[in-house]
């Protein structure tokens, strides 16, 4: 294996390893919408905020996230692009794969 390989699939293996965690997922999710506070985020996917903090913590060292502070409030938006594509396009795998298997529950019920 040459060491271009063994670069991407370290790259590549640390990518997934972030988002991996269903909280930070979740949280990557939320802010393909734009810009949100810890409480609007800890609301959205229904956690304590101190939760979504540590998992934002790990999101913005990663460099997936950026922060803007106004006022006492911290909003985080959605820094890396590679995540925003990724997510986008599992959400959309996903969302196939439910129609699919629904298309054909459907059939399975009519036969």
């Amino acid at each position: 294996m040459s060491d271009d390989f063994h670069n991407f699939t370290e790259r590549a293996s640390a990518f997934l390893k972030i988002l991996a965690g269903r909280t930070r997922c979740m949280l990557i999710c939320e802010l393909l919408d734009g810009e949100k506070s810890v409480n609007e985020l800890a609301m959205a996917i229904r956690s304590r905020t101190t939760a979504v903090s540590q998992q934002l913590a790990i999101l913005r060292t990663s460099g997936m996230v950026s922060t803007r502070r106004e006022g006492q409030k911290v909003f985080y938006s959605l820094k890396s692009e590679e995540a925003r594509r990724f997510v986008a396009a599992l959400l959309e795998v996903l969302e196939q794969n439910a129609n699919a298997a629904f298309v054909e529950q459907a059939h399975m019920r009519a036969a």
